[in-house]
């Protein structure tokens, strides 16, 4: 071989070697780098999602596409817990990353405090837009964004009413379908210069469960399967679930709930309530509905099930509008994703996907929330962030909506601040936490409807022990025997070291959170 030879090889050999070298320099950043752009944000809240009406969570009763999509393009965090299961108190705990007697929200009759620290206030000030559309259930003025539009009080379902800046505003047509064209409206007229915050903010599926006009006769040919727990009589448990007035035999009303008005037929509160949505409706939309619920009623009328049957009866048609109204939010969830993606914002936008708390279905008899039981105790939370997030993720550890504005303001490069209870839940998508907290606080303080006493407890991944502190009285569960809390351990002598072990955790929690007594003895 000539020296020009061994030179030309030397150098070909040097080529091929950078080459090789720059592709695994490159693979290795994309690979370990984060984002040098802070991620767009996207937050979409439900009103009373039931992670058991849910694909991703496992449903066996519905399908939910695109929130699914957001699960399997992202991470989904199988136990996930609100900290007070009641609508306004849960979206102060989120804005504010605090439990409610720090935020001092607790219950819904109280106006949120727009002045103290929230995540979307500092997110504006650092260079965020920042806008809410929909249900802010808070009763004061929204503080920390640039633009917002809010329904009145709880919103209605058809034709609701929206305070803005300006004044009030009525927009025709079905809630869902009009916030999430609001909040398009708002994506497409920002400034794309800047980074923005969305909080999309759903009624649907709160009660009183009215379907938009896509979905009035979805689910008629099926049978909906009936929880395990539907005939539930309380025994083995502490007296005071006897006193529940949320039963959907004894407490769901025909008009009101069921879509059956003028029956004479009163609940177990003599109450004979009509629904409220149908003289809001339009001419046409009348049309629809009574297509949909007229043979259905006439049915029912003529059949006039009694007892169990009738129990059954009011479960169908409670749980088939409820899911009937999660199709219309997963629907205009594919809707924004679409939109994020036809503009090629969606790699760098983080989309959570969340609800206030969770809801009973059915289980132990039940519709509503409140109670430390796990179906409105558990809060579904799927984060989608192609840029951030690796898909596929699943996160099992405790966590819980005192968690997400630390999540947010981390994401964005922010410093939370030391006043916020919660803690980042980054740190958990690369498993870089391993001291995370092995017990979640619970505490429910409104003596408000459906007679659910307050009580407070903590939950670690097995055992449960809720204390209604008014009696000073205690339930302690095990969960890995007992998944549906049909039996309370508290006093089984064979629980003894578990149920001191439960009451350390309870007193340290209390301490780390800084909770005043309570009033009764402890």
């Amino acid at each position: 071989m000539t020296h020009a030879m061994q030179v030309h090889c030397r150098f070909m050999h040097f080529v091929v070697g950078a080459i090789l070298t720059f592709f695994a320099l490159n693979l290795c950043v994309a690979e370990n780098n984060k984002p040098t752009q802070r991620p767009n944000i996207l937050f979409i809240f439900t009103d009373d999602h039931a992670v058991q009406a849910i694909s991703a969570y496992g449903s066996k009763i519905n399908m939910t596409p695109n929130i699914d999509s957001l699960a399997e393009k992202g991470v989904i965090f199988v136990n996930s817990f609100c900290a007070n299961s009641i609508c306004a108190p849960s979206r102060a705990t989120v804005l504010t990353g605090k439990l409610s007697h720090k935020n001092r929200h607790l219950n819904n009759q109280t106006d949120f405090d727009g002045s103290q620290t929230t995540f979307p206030k500092l997110l504006q000030q650092a260079g965020y837009q920042t806008a809410l559309i929909g249900k802010w259930h808070l009763r004061s003025e929204p503080t920390g964004f640039d633009h917002w539009e809010i329904l009145i009080g709880q919103g209605r379902y058809y034709n609701p009413e929206f305070i803005t800046p300006e004044g009030k505003k009525q927009y025709m047509g079905y809630c869902t379908d009009i916030v999430t064209s609001l909040s398009l409206q708002w994506l497409g007229n920002r400034d794309k210069n800047k980074p923005f915050l969305l909080m999309c903010q759903h009624k649907a599926p709160h009660r009183n469960w009215a379907p938009g006009p896509k979905h009035l006769t979805m689910y008629d040919d099926v049978e909906i399967p009936e929880p395990s727990t539907l005939f539930d009589d309380y025994s083995n448990r502490n007296e005071v679930l006897k006193n529940n007035e949320m039963e959907i035999g004894r407490h769901m009303m025909m008009g009101w709930d069921l879509k059956l008005d003028g029956t004479g037929i009163k609940d177990a509160l003599g109450r004979d309530w009509d629904n409220p949505e149908y003289n809001r409706l339009t001419p046409e939309q009348k049309a629809m509905w009574d297509a949909a619920y007229d043979p259905k009623n006439k049915k029912f009328l003529e059949d006039m099930p009694q007892g169990k049957d009738l129990v059954r009866w009011k479960y169908q048609r409670y749980v088939k509008d409820y899911l009937r109204c999660i199709a219309s939010v997963d629907d205009n969830i594919g809707r924004l994703l679409d939109y994020l993606e036809s503009t090629g914002e969606l790699e760098n936008t983080l989309v959570a996907y969340s609800s206030d708390q969770g809801f009973y279905l059915g289980e132990h008899g039940w519709y509503d929330k409140r109670w430390m039981y796990e179906e409105s105790l558990r809060m579904p939370l799927i984060m989608s962030w192609p840029a951030g997030i690796k898909a596929g993720t699943r996160v099992t550890e405790l966590v819980q909506n005192i968690d997400y504005a630390p999540t947010f303001l981390e994401a964005a490069g922010i410093e939370p601040p030391e006043e916020m209870q919660g803690d980042s839940l980054l740190p958990l998508l690369e498993q870089k936490n391993p001291d995370w907290r092995d017990t979640i606080y619970y505490h429910y303080y409104e003596q408000g409807e459906h007679n659910v006493p307050r009580h407070d407890g903590v939950r670690t991944h097995r055992y449960k022990l809720i204390h209604f502190y008014d009696d000073n009285d205690w339930d302690l569960y095990d969960l890995e025997k007992d998944p549906h809390e049909m039996r309370d351990v508290f006093k089984d002598p064979a629980y003894t070291e578990v149920r001191e072990m439960m009451m350390r955790r309870y007193r340290a929690l209390r301490k780390q959170y800084d909770l005043p007594p309570l009033e009764t003895t402890e």
